[in-house]
């Protein structure tokens, strides 16, 4: 499932961060970075009011940034891009709180998450910590090691 991100409509929504701070989507990029590290995934995120030339699409790490040239609105490229999948917008999730936008998406049978949720989500996720880690190993008794190294040590005097 990809997740679409309203990035400026998610940045407020943070705790620390601020559509008034001047490196506010890099913020949000790296705490997305963390996020799909740890829930593996698919993250496409759209930024509205990029200068012409910061306008385009890159990517950060498994992330998609979509910085939308000014006069033109995110919100408008989100629910254009979930059109334009036609069935295969049912296996999207949106996440905004812009009502406009969720009811858009909705039409197309893609899901709607809110920001405030998906925050909620991130912080679950963070507190958690990695998802899949093998427990530590089982550790071997002063006998066992002892029995290794003599016979490795058996190895090694017939050279």
């Amino acid at each position: 499932m990809i997740t679409i991100i309203d990035g400026h409509n998610l940045i407020p929504k943070i705790k620390g961060l601020s559509l008034r701070m001047l490196n506010d989507e890099e913020a949000l990029l790296q705490i997305l970075q963390n996020f799909t590290r740890l829930k593996r995934k698919t993250i496409v995120v759209y930024f509205d009011n990029a200068p012409l030339d910061h306008a385009g699409t890159r990517k950060f790490g498994s992330i998609i940034a979509h910085f939308v040239q000014q006069g033109s609105s995110a919100d408008t490229a989100i629910i254009s891009r979930v059109r334009n999948m036609g069935a295969k917008a049912r296996q999207v999730l949106v996440v905004t709180s812009d009502r406009r936008i969720q009811a858009e998406v909705k039409a197309c049978h893609a899901l709607v998450m809110s920001s405030e949720d998906f925050v909620k989500e991130m912080e679950k996720a963070f507190s958690a910590g990695p998802t899949g880690v093998k427990p530590d190993p089982v550790t071997m008794s002063t006998e066992e090691l002892n029995q290794w190294l003599h016979l490795f040590q058996k190895g090694n005097k017939k050279s």
